[in-house]
């Protein structure tokens, strides 16, 4: 269970904050005990959402040392395109719903591998890969943040400024 102030990660909505942890009683006698989330990087919006909840993930942000061990191991994730458009989107939407740091970096690094692949022999990358690479970067970029102690914004250059260039 979490506590009041803990940053969390809540499904595709992103880092959170805990603010509350409230009981709500129902028409029907029944009490259910709630979470109230405040986006981090939103302003003005709440969200509760039930602690015994199991269809949206929700999980603690990531330390600064797991962040930093993930970034040092980016190099050595596998990469692999998959050629077939309905099975890779199936693929990276599952990857990206999973909201784990680990599989937003290899979702994030396929697609940017590819475009480049794509770019250099002339054609457009896919637009719906592309926004699901930026629905990922979005997502990693506010948890790395939160456990780096900077910025979104910071986060790529906090990244080409930390980690040799061989292993992005």
């Amino acid at each position: 269970m979490f506590k009041i102030d803990d940053c969390v990660m809540y499904g595709m909505t992103g880092a959170c904050k805990v603010i509350d942890i409230t009981n709500e009683k129902f028409i029907n006698g029944e009490n259910r005990k709630y979470y109230v989330l405040s986006p981090v990087y939103a302003e003005n919006i709440i969200i509760k959402a039930p602690v015994d909840n199991k269809n949206i993930p929700m999980r603690k942000t990531i330390s600064k040392s797991s962040a930093t061990s993930l970034l040092n191991d980016m190099a050595n994730m596998d990469i692999s395109w998959i050629d077939d458009d309905k099975t890779r989107n199936k693929e990276f939407n599952a990857m990206l719903k999973s909201g784990k740091c680990e599989e937003l970096i290899k979702l994030i690094r396929n697609i940017y591998c590819n475009n480049e692949k794509v770019k250099s022999i002339g054609k457009k990358p896919h637009q719906v890969d592309d926004n699901v690479m930026k629905e990922a970067e979005r997502l990693l970029n506010e948890e790395l943040a939160i456990a780096l102690n900077i910025s979104p914004d910071e986060v790529i250059p906090y990244i080409t400024s930390h980690i040799p260039q061989q292993n992005i």
